[in-house]
């Protein structure tokens, strides 16, 4: 961050609320929330690790999505939840940019990793014979670099983007953490460059990912038409829905922040928007694919009854 104030060396969030009632309710719920996420993620990454007959490549996937929703999950929460008990929510400007970096990392690599498995679930149901001929090792790791890659590129174009920006006059962010909008609209000057590369940005990121995820779900719901078992038909659309639903949150939410013109007015949807993809859906995403899911909700069983039999004879 370029800093033309001398005296100035940190920003100052509002958080959520400006109400003193509402925060140890608030903290008490998104420390449940932060736990349960971080529970199911790294259960579910050490569960696909353990077990053998999870080694496809969905689980593959969904390994390195929960590895993710970890990540960026903490990029955000911990330091919301120790704001939310401070009257002061002070970040330092290097602060700010490290949390900007890894978060603009982390949720397009989320973006890309969603796509992914969405043509994966296309291939899996469309071409179920040739399946693991197309979705070989080398190309499921070629999709997995590509989702990092293409996340650090928009990491280091937004932070070096944040970086010309100037805040000579209010240091108060009308937010709970560095993200971009509210950054834009504190700076002080033209900031018209910066508004132009976050929003071909998110075009070229957001929503390019997101087309991808839509198409591919509606090839699968077309192909989940075609199929004559109504049972089989019918576990299908609840899988493809709560998946869906995921989806939908994760980019409604998100594009409404970054495809919104950006003003110096805060409303109260710019900053609970954001919660829902930064908190919410690292929640969610392991708890759908897995809980779900009879093949994990198995290996869990068999997991548990190997320790318990371990247990017994020691």
């Amino acid at each position: 961050m370029e800093r033309n104030c001398n005296q100035e060396t940190e920003f100052l969030f509002t958080g959520l609320t400006d109400h003193h009632i509402y925060q140890i309710p608030l903290f008490l719920l998104f420390l449940a929330v932060y736990l349960i996420t971080m529970v199911a993620n790294i259960g579910l990454i050490f569960l696909i690790w353990v077990d053998s007959r999870l080694h496809t490549p969905m689980y593959f996937f969904l390994r390195y999505l929960a590895f993710v929703d970890l990540c960026y999950s903490t990029v955000i929460t911990p330091k919301m939840l120790s704001d939310s008990l401070t009257e002061s929510k002070i970040i330092s400007y290097i602060g700010c940019g490290v949390q900007v970096f890894h978060f603009t990392v982390f949720v397009v690599t989320e973006g890309f990793l969603l796509a992914t498995m969405a043509y994966d679930r296309y291939v899996a149901i469309s071409s179920p014979l040739l399946y693991s001929v197309i979705m070989s090792p080398k190309l499921r790791v070629q999709l997995i670099v590509g989702s990092f890659s293409i996340g650090c590129v928009n990491g280091m174009t937004q932070t070096v983007n944040m970086s010309y920006l100037s805040f000579c006059g209010s240091k108060v962010i009308e937010h709970f953490f560095c993200d971009i909008p509210p950054l834009i609209s504190l700076s002080e000057n033209d900031s018209t460059i910066n508004q132009i590369i976050l929003l071909a940005s998110t075009i070229l990121f957001g929503l390019s990912s997101g087309v991808i995820v839509f198409i591919s779900y509606i090839f699968i719901l077309s192909t989940i038409l075609r199929i004559r078992s109504t049972e089989s038909k019918h576990k299908a659309f609840n899988t493809c829905t709560s998946h869906l639903t995921a989806v939908c949150i994760f980019y409604g939410t998100a594009l409404f922040v970054y495809l919104k013109p950006s003003s110096k007015d805060s409303k109260p949807e710019d900053k609970w928007a954001p919660v829902f993809y930064t908190v919410v859906i690292p929640m969610l995403n392991p708890l759908i694919y897995s809980l779900r899911n009879k093949e994990v909700k198995d290996a869990l069983r068999r997991v548990i009854s190997k320790n318990i039999s371990f247990n017994t004879v020691n």
